[in-house]
C-alpha cells in the first residue's frame, strides 16, 4: 500500500510557510498538510516524552534538560512536516509542466 498522497491539481503549500507554521505551533505543518492524525500522534509523544524527562530530571537540571524529550519531539515534529512539504512539491513539479505552473515557478 502507498503512502504517497495522489497529486493535487492545485500548487501545494510552500515548504518554508509549513516549517515556520510547525516552528511556531507544534502540529500545525501537518494541519496544513492535511494529516491530522499524524499531528496529534507528535503532540501524544511530545507530552509523554515531556512528562518522562521531567519526572527523570532532578529538580535543579536547566529548564532545557527537564523538557528535552518534548523539544526534541518538537523538533522532530517540525522538520517531518517540512519534509513531506517537499516532497509534496517536489512531485508537483515534476508533473506539471512549465507551462502550467505559476510565473514565479518558471526557471
Amino acid at each position: 500500500m502507498s503512502t504517497v498522497p495522489p497529486l493535487e491539481a492545485k500548487e501545494p503549500a510552500n515548504p518554508w510557510l509549513i516549517l515556520l507554521a510547525a516552528l511556531a505551533i507544534p502540529g500545525a505543518g501537518h494541519l496544513m498538510l492535511g494529516q491530522p492524525q499524524r499531528a496529534l500522534i507528535f503532540l501524544f509523544f511530545m507530552a509523554v516524552f515531556g512528562w518522562v524527562t521531567l519526572r527523570l530530571m532532578p529538580e535543579d537540571a536547566s529548564f532545557f534538560s527537564r523538557h528535552s524529550g518534548a523539544i526534541l519531539i518538537y523538533g522532530f515534529c517540525a522538520l517531518d512536516a517540512y519534509r513531506i512539504a517537499r516532497v509534496r512539491r517536489a512531485l508537483w513539479l515534476a508533473a506539471t509542466s512549465p507551462a502550467e505552473r505559476p510565473p514565479a515557478q518558471l526557471k
